[in-house]
């Protein structure tokens, strides 16, 4: 779970995000980026809609999205809002294949925002920690 100073929590906040941030979408997500304050701390907030599926796999998608976020979060811990939107083809996605599409779409999202470069570091495509390993669904 991202600590609450790194949520996004209103609808007037979601809403800025996607109508005056960089978007950019890949097959599984679309992130929109927001440049903020340099000192605020960077906030993210996530859309899973039911068209993506039931509420387990809507919780699974937003399971991993969250994961992606802290990632993320780590390597740039000021100076943006971000919202991810997971489409429809995301509940069936594998991890590596969910990860490399934020990546991509973080790394583009984030540059046309002009979030500075050292600070829009890559998010793994894969996790290599032992025991992340999900099962089939």
């Amino acid at each position: 779970m991202l600590p609450e100073q790194h949520r996004i929590r209103t609808s007037a906040q979601f809403s800025a995000t996607t109508r005056s941030g960089a978007r950019n979408g890949r097959r599984n997500v679309v992130v929109y980026v927001r440049p903020t304050a340099e000192d605020r701390p960077a906030r993210f907030g996530f859309v899973v809609s039911k068209a993506v599926g039931n509420a387990v796999r809507r919780n699974k998608v937003k399971r991993r999205l969250r994961e992606l976020a802290q990632t993320t979060v780590r390597q740039v811990p000021y100076g943006c809002d971000v919202v991810v939107r997971a489409l429809p083809p995301a509940s069936a996605a594998d991890w590596a294949e969910l990860a490399a599409d934020y990546a991509k779409a973080w790394r583009t999202a984030s540059a046309r925002a002009g979030v500075p470069r050292a600070a829009a570091g890559t998010p793994p495509a894969e996790d290599h920690r032992p025991g992340r390993e999900e099962p089939a669904s």
